[in-house]
């Protein structure tokens, strides 16, 4: 008989955990040596080299989430992310880019790969076809972000993992904005899969961290780069990120629902131009995105209507912070242009279609209900102000 597959919960709740056979604890002790013996041991560990018990533990949690054979955990996303792109691509290679990507990322690129010799160029739009078009005969990437931030575009990843192994190419995707709750790239064809997981598997605004899940031979070869680079994570933080990880199912999907529900509270109003969220039937990408996601996710962006100070909205909420990050159990606002995007000029955030007055909301656990008076009186606050004047 097959045994039954754990679900969500139980993998997020149970795999990976180191026992306690001393003192019989629930949960898992936490190992703070950074000096291991050598002799007589099957493993020389170091946390340099990604294998002390907590570091080895975890990543088995994250590779069983996001339905892979391995994986890693690093510093922080970015670590993960640049450690993972010099891994497959050197000098005289080149990577196909979604245009719409993490500013972090896009300057990554655009500031540091021409200093190694790598080309890169960006697709512009997200269909499978708009990558291949930019397809050369030194292609050894596509990278995708879906849903994308801040303006929560989808691709389709099923095409583009179709398409990546049509040409042979490595086929990576930034999966943070959704989580493993919410979709697992990897069985849509995916080959390297991506977290900042300071946002959802953190969840509470005190982690920085990041992670890759993929085949045991990529992780083999991301772990030959890493262990050069240093951007190992204290093993402190493993432990609170596997406690974190525990309750991500539950937080995830009662930001799903949450979501939505603002989503569709935004889209009516009088007073918003335009929300972006992928579970409403009039974006864009709402079908592909119901084809791959099995939740549409905790984020969504919106637009004031021409005339009310975007600015001015943010300080005038009192439950909802305007803050930095995202994906804590906290709602919480930003401004794209000047915090996660500020560093690619006017320009590119126009040809990208981030406005000024663009608003990124991470949405919390908070009762529906609060987080609506909330935005309510914000925006009579930024009315008021304009009649006034």
């Amino acid at each position: 008989m097959t045994q039954k597959k754990n679900g969500l919960n139980t993998i997020c709740t149970h795999v990976g955990e180191i026992k306690d056979e001393q003192f019989k604890g629930a949960i898992s002790p936490l190992y703070m040596s950074t000096s291991y013996a050598f002799e007589d041991v099957d493993i020389k560990r170091y946390p340099r080299y990604f294998n002390t018990p907590n570091q080895e533990s975890l990543c088995k949690k994250i590779a069983a989430l996001e339905h892979a054979e391995a994986a890693l955990i690093f510093g922080s996303g970015m670590a993960a992310i640049s450690t993972t792109l010099l891994s497959f691509l050197k000098a005289g290679d080149h990577i196909v880019l979604q245009q719409t990507l993490y500013g972090g990322t896009y300057n990554l690129v655009t500031e540091e790969f021409d200093k190694f010799g790598i080309e890169y160029s960006f697709a512009n739009g997200w269909q499978a076809e708009d990558f291949e078009e930019k397809i050369q005969h030194n292609t050894k990437v596509i990278y995708i972000e879906t849903p994308s931030n801040p303006l929560l575009t989808i691709t389709d990843m099923d095409a583009i993992g179709k398409l990546s192994k049509k040409k042979g190419l490595v086929s990576m995707i930034d999966n943070t904005f959704a989580s493993p709750v919410n979709q697992n790239p990897v069985d849509f064809g995916i080959d390297v899969v991506l977290h900042s997981a300071t946002k959802y598997m953190g969840g509470h605004s005190d982690i920085c961290a990041g992670a890759v899940a993929s085949s045991a031979e990529n992780i083999k070869r991301i772990f030959s780069m890493a262990k050069n680079l240093g951007g190992s994570l204290s093993d402190y933080t493993v432990w609170l990120l596997e406690r974190s990880i525990k309750t991500m199912g539950i937080r995830v999907r009662a930001q799903n629902e949450n979501a939505q529900r603002m989503a569709e509270f935004l889209d009516a109003h009088e007073d918003i131009g335009v929300v972006y969220y992928p579970g409403l039937q009039d974006h864009p990408g709402h079908h592909v995105a119901k084809s791959q996601m099995k939740g549409f996710g905790g984020m969504l962006s919106f637009e004031l209507k021409e005339g009310l100070d975007a600015s001015y909205f943010q300080k005038s909420l009192r439950l909802i912070k305007s803050s930095m990050s995202l994906a804590g159990v906290e709602s919480t606002v930003l401004s794209p242009t000047l915090t996660s995007h500020s560093l690619l000029g006017d320009e590119e955030r126009k040809r990208q279609g981030i406005k000024d007055g663009l608003i990124r909301f991470s949405i919390g656990i908070e009762e529906v209900e609060d987080l609506i008076a909330d935005i309510e009186q914000a925006i009579n606050k930024v009315k008021t102000e304009v009649a006034s004047n």
